[in-house]
This record gives C-alpha cells, structure tokens and sequence, in this order.
C-alpha cells in the first residue's frame, strides 16, 4: 500500500513512523520535515498528506505534530478525508471499523515506539464495518462536506 506521510518536525516517533511502515512492506510519500524542501509546518504538511489521499496518490496517511490535533484539524480540511487522532490501538482499530479513517493522526509528544507500532498494527489491519448504520453515518460525512 503507499501511504502518505508528514511530520512537522523529527521528534518523538516522526523518522521511527517511516523505517516501520517500509519494514511492513508500504510503499511512503514523505512530506514537511520527512520530506525535501518542503515546508514543514504542521498545516502545510498535513495538508500535503490529505490532498495525496483525497486525490489517490496514497491508500492511506499518517501526519503528525506535537500534540496530533493540529495535524489531524489540518487533514480533515481537505474533502473526503477523515482524520482520526489516536492515541492507542483500540482507538485506531476503531476509527478504521466505524469511521472509515483513512487518515491517521499521531503525537510527537505522546507516542512511544510501542505505542507507534501498536497503532499501526490496529490500523493496517483494521476495515470499515459494513454495517448499514456505520456506512449511513459515513456517507452522510460526505454530505456534511457537500452542504
């Protein structure tokens, strides 16, 4: 799968979120501070990620900041993403089933190495539900979008 990456600085697990994604087989797009001369800014960065997985040059993204909340606000400017800031695997596990992320959004500050790779594992084998009511609830994200 390739997945888009950022970070807006190389703290905590930002250069970890990298090697682990490629040693589980994923093809990375590498934007803000993962990336070459680009900017690196929390909102540019996440942007950059969004727009890759909104316009299909990535399955999925991960961005990152400080605290995620910045990044994860910025990502879910962009129409059809649906960023999700978590914190731990059930969470993740989570907002795959009943929310359709396919945007993941991390803490510089608060996520350990184990932590990273419990989440990870949580996300990449996560799917949405196919349940009636977790996909009307989804759809009508995209309306919101819409209106």
């Amino acid at each position: 799968m390739r997945i888009s990456v950022s970070a807006d600085e190389l703290a905590g697990v930002a250069g970890r979120l990298v090697v682990e994604l490629e040693r589980r087989g994923h093809e990375t797009l590498a934007h803000g501070a993962l990336g070459e001369g680009e900017r690196s800014d929390w909102a540019w960065a996440s942007e950059s990620v969004a727009r890759d997985v909104a316009e299909g040059r990535a399955q999925q993204g991960v961005v990152c900041c400080w605290t995620g909340t910045g990044a994860s606000i910025a990502a879910n400017k962009v129409a059809g993403v649906r960023a999700a800031l978590c914190l731990d695997a059930a969470t993740a596990a989570g907002a795959r089933r009943w929310n359709d992320a396919n945007v993941l959004a991390l803490s510089l500050r608060a996520t350990s190495e184990a932590q990273l790779a419990e989440i990870l594992d949580a996300w990449l084998a996560g799917a949405p539900s196919a349940e009636a009511e977790d996909r009307a609830n989804v759809e009508h994200l995209g309306e919101i979008e819409r209106s």
